[in-house]
């Protein structure tokens, strides 16, 4: 009303009709014992006190609009996910799944590592949390992906990062690797069944901070120099066969290895080599690390869904579901 000072287009714009709303200004009018609008036959207008009261009427209405808002979104389901650092962009695309599903369902990202989530598990502040397998015996766990241990990060020119014995650099296959049509990488599978992450192996000179001519490192060449590698190496799980076949001394450098940006500052000072994904080595580039192909066979890291066994909900469920599509689509 105090922007059209018309009572017929205000009574229009919210749907009234021209007596209602004459109705309700002067209701309002008796209810704060004030006047507020000036009428006669030609116009209507604030009153001075009108004026005075209009700021305050603009921010009652922009609290009641904020706490409409904030009680539909405390209505609507919330799923606190709690995930490493590797796994960012997957709990990134699940929480779009879920914000445009119908119902939608709301997804609080809390990003900790393997000991933080399980903490978070078990007192609630994290529904569900992305986390290497083995989970502890109480957690469910579900769909599970693997991601190849296959890269050494060494400092900037260590020996490593160089030709080997001045052999050539192996040559990509021309073409790179197997597209879909578009050029999407093509889709891949363990033989379990389950998804690969990434997925194909990229030719070696296309990994961000890798050295084009660097061949890969086999064990043997590990003699005499720091690995770093965590502390829980469950057994038959990548970390311990790793350990097995290194020949180098093992440096624990903490309890899981969760936070692969902070041990590349380790391998950055000089501390030792670094095992890692290839997945860290295409996304974290560094000028003061470089990356090798690591010739150790067939490692991979597991990781998987967990959550508490009495706290299966069906938002819960929506979330793994939405884990399993985001996995095998991009």
């Amino acid at each position: 009303m105090a922007e059209r000072l018309s009572f017929s287009r205000a009574a229009a714009d919210l749907g009234l009709s021209q007596p209602a709303m004459s109705q309700a200004v002067t209701r309002l009018e008796k209810a704060l014992a004030v006047r507020l609008f000036e009428r006669n036959a030609r116009e209507v207008r604030l009153t001075p006190a009108g004026k005075g009261l209009l700021e305050h009427a603009r921010q009652v209405l922009d609290s009641v609009h904020a706490l409409e808002s904030e009680a539909a979104r405390l209505a609507r389901p919330i799923i606190h996910l709690a995930y490493p650092s590797l796994a960012g962009p997957l709990a990134a695309r699940i929480a779009r799944r879920l914000a445009n599903a119908h119902p939608p369902v709301v997804v609080e990202l809390h990003n900790a590592g393997r000991g933080a989530a399980i903490a978070a598990l078990d007192s609630g502040e994290a529904s569900v949390a992305i986390m290497a397998i083995p989970a502890p015996a109480r957690f469910v766990t579900g769909a599970r992906f693997h991601v190849a241990l296959d890269r050494l990060a060494v400092p900037a020119g260590d020996r490593l990062a160089q030709p080997s014995g001045g052999r050539p650099p192996r040559v990509p296959v021309a073409g790179g690797h197997p597209s879909m049509p578009g050029g999407r990488p093509a889709r891949t599978s363990t033989p379990s069944g389950r998804p690969s992450v990434p997925g194909l192996r990229p030719p070696r000179s296309s990994l961000p901070g890798a050295d084009p001519v660097a061949e890969g490192v086999r064990p043997e060449q590990l003699a005499g120099r720091d690995i770093l590698l965590p502390r829980n190496r469950p057994p038959g799980g990548a970390w311990a066969k790793l350990a097995e076949r290194l020949p180098g001394r093992h440096r624990a450098i903490a309890e899981d290895l969760d936070d692969f940006t902070g041990a590349l500052d380790l391998v950055a000072a000089g501390a030792g080599l670094l095992p890692i994904p290839q997945l860290v080595a295409r996304t974290l580039r560094r000028d003061d690390v470089h990356y090798v192909p690591l010739e150790a066979g067939e490692l991979r890291l597991t990781y998987g869904v967990a959550w508490l066994r009495d706290q299966v909900t069906p938002d819960l469920l929506a979330l793994v579901k939405a884990v399993q599509d985001s996995l095998w689509t991009r």
